[in-house]
């Protein structure tokens, strides 16, 4: 069942989101070699109980914690312990959600750390854009394969990385996980069609090399299969008639990389890079 949202619930659900975002913040302000996965996940949960807000994904279906914390090819729902102390030359997605006023947010954001690779800082770069180029067809009139093929056809035709196909996208509202889903790859005028007030988490999880992943025996940690690193970046979006509105943002987060000399900033890529500037 697919929920279309009046623009009141609009505005709620961009205020967890943007909840979200300022609790990315703050892990982007004191992220760096030496602290633990633990540490960032507490910070982060501070950040929206302070606001009256609740963790989304603390205690859903058992996740033990506020954060998923992911290292190196570890794709999504790695759990942040005290054992993982980050290193220099780690990329580390956070991936954090909060419900808020009875609405939820959802938004991810992949941090390197120091001495990355440039082969894994360019990772980074093509993830992040094909993020953004799933969003530019996130337009009333297109169907869900439209979005799912713009960030499939970038991805794995300009740069030859692994679209990871286990886990996709997802509709938000009242609840963390609605229809439809929302998969990083697919066939153009395929799926549903998107209808203004459609809200809609975009996620792309792209390996470095094979699309193949396996699941620990946490039974949480989604791991690129060949072990090469995994990169993570997402968006809750509404449906509009011309141009989707992004009900997270990243400007905080990035804002606060800036200050951070630990962290490495990734930029957007080609045009796109001009077109969002």
């Amino acid at each position: 069942m697919v929920y279309y949202k009046t623009d009141e619930e609009v505005e709620f659900i961009r205020k967890s989101c943007l909840l979200v975002c300022d609790a990315l913040a703050h892990v982007a302000s004191i992220i760096r070699p030496g602290i633990t996965a633990k540490e960032i996940d507490a910070a982060a949960e501070m950040v929206i109980l302070d606001h009256g807000a609740l963790p989304a994904f603390k205690g859903y279906r058992g996740f033990p914690a506020t954060l998923c914390v992911s290292i190196n090819e570890q794709v999504v729902h790695g759990i942040p312990t005290g054992n993982i102390i980050f290193q220099d030359g780690d990329i580390v997605s956070v991936d954090c959600g909060v419900q808020w006023n009875g609405f939820f947010g959802d938004a991810a954001y992949t941090f390197p750390l120091g001495n990355v690779s440039e082969k894994v800082m360019e990772l980074c770069r093509v993830t992040k854009t094909s993020l953004y180029k799933g969003i530019e067809q996130a337009v009333a009139g297109h169907r869900i394969g439209d979005v799912s093929f713009a960030i499939q056809n970038y991805v794995e035709k300009g740069f030859q990385y692994g679209i990871v196909r286990e886990l996709v996208g997802h509709g938000v509202g009242r609840n963390l996980h609605e229809d439809p889903e929302v998969p990083n790859y697919g066939k153009r005028g395929k799926g549903i069609k998107l209808q203004e007030g459609l809200v809609i988490a975009i996620e792309p999880m792209v390996n470095l090399g094979k699309k193949e992943v396996i699941t620990a025996k946490d039974g949480w940690t989604v791991a690129a299969k060949d072990h090469q690193p995994s990169a993570h970046y997402e968006h809750t979006v509404v449906v509009r008639r011309n141009k989707a509105d992004i009900l997270s943002s990243h400007v905080p987060i990035e804002a606060a990389i800036s200050k951070n000399s630990e962290v490495r900033e990734v930029s957007l890529k080609g045009e796109m890079a001009f077109e969002m500037a």
